[in-house]
């Protein structure tokens, strides 16, 4: 039986997982027998890092980063579930996109809050449809991927960025950005970070080197205001365990320093920029009527396929040794039911033809 390709799999390929960048950057760290980086740390992180990253972010931002807007987290989810923790209390109202990450969802539902989808469209949230909302709701937060959206791809454009942001500014809804994505173009960078807004509005931009990197690091950062950054420096998480991944942060901080963060970071752009040609290509050929605009940066790509529900006919993809997750998955109502999500980011390229294949198998299996 030949393996499952799973187009589910949001995470890069073990090939594409930096070993070699790693030995060298590690090698560098422990030679510097350095014992800060085994204490429990500061609240915010450690400093070389943290002003390492600045650095580090200033260039791929082309924007200027201070240190004293980041903290360093143990990743992106736990970023996010810090934010819940600290600005949310159960029974509270949030604002997502429609659709959105399915996993963050899985967070919200941890900290029992009530999810109210915004619908969004090739721009990005409707800014209309966001003020309806906030006309009937008093949501504690909005959580955007703003760039290269998961599941979508779509980008959030310029001026709908100001836009949301002046709505939420004038409800007092402090804004939580999740920008794992935003250093992944294929050529065409997306607008500014969110976190360009840092100092003049309620935005707590979320950031991971699991998509520019490796995910096994579990290290990430959230750049804000230092108001907000205190806040969230009080939780008991932070304060019972000290600095979060000192460690590893002392290893990424050798990484950058060195000089491969960037070159780690443009490598993968190139073979995630081929990877997602060749999906589209091979969908346009094996499945015409299927429907989708091609990514320009992230993991994803967001197919429809008219008349077929993708919750039935996952089973059948299985059968065919091929899976994907399901537009359902995103949703969080009744939405979406003839929608895919597919990751180019996990597979090389003859796998994703081959995948296609599968998928264009099972459809025609499922029409029958």
């Amino acid at each position: 039986m030949p393996p499952l390709i799973d187009f589910g799999k949001g995470q890069p390929s073990l090939s594409l997982l930096p070993t070699e960048a790693l030995r060298t950057a590690g090698s560098h760290f422990l030679a510097q027998q350095n014992p800060r980086w085994l204490r429990y740390g500061d609240d915010q992180g450690e400093t070389p890092f943290l002003s390492a990253l600045a650095d580090f972010l200033t260039r791929r931002y082309a924007m200027p980063v201070s240190a004293s807007q980041l903290m360093t987290t143990a990743g992106n989810s736990q970023a996010l579930d810090l934010c819940c923790t600290l600005f949310t209390k159960p029974g509270d109202t949030i604002f997502v996109e429609a659709p959105t990450y399915f996993l963050a969802l899985d967070i919200f539902r941890d900290h029992g809050l009530r999810v109210v989808g915004i619908p969004i469209d090739h721009e990005g949230m409707q800014i209309d449809a966001l003020r309806d909302a906030l006309a009937t709701h008093q949501p504690a937060l909005l959580y955007t991927i703003p760039s290269f959206q998961n599941p979508t791809g779509i980008t959030l454009s310029a001026a709908r960025r100001e836009r949301l942001l002046a709505a939420c500014a004038a409800h007092d809804v402090l804004v939580v950005a999740d920008e794992v994505y935003q250093l992944l173009d294929f050529g065409t960078p997306p607008p500014p970070s969110l976190a360009m807004y840092a100092s003049d509005a309620r935005v707590l931009s979320l950031g991971s080197f699991s998509k520019i990197c490796a995910p096994g690091l579990r290290l990430g950062w959230i750049h804000g205001a230092p108001a907000l950054l205190e806040r969230i420096m009080q939780a008991g998480l932070v304060q019972s365990g000290g600095g979060l991944n000192p460690f590893t942060s002392g290893v990424v901080h050798s990484l950058i320093i060195l000089g491969m963060a960037d070159r780690v970071l443009d490598d993968l752009k190139l073979v995630y920029a081929e990877r997602s040609r060749v999906l589209c290509a091979a969908l346009r050929d094996a499945i015409p009527e299927a429907r989708f605009v091609e990514p320009s940066g992230g993991y994803f790509v967001w197919m429809q396929l008219p008349g077929v529900s993708a919750v039935e006919l996952l089973p059948v993809a299985r059968e065919a040794r091929v899976a994907f997750h399901a537009g359902a998955r995103f949703a969080t109502g009744d939405q979406f039911g003839d929608t895919v999500r597919l990751s180019f980011a996990h597979y090389d390229s003859d796998m994703l033809r081959d995948g296609v294949q599968r998928l264009a198998r099972a459809q025609r299996t499922f029409l029958s």
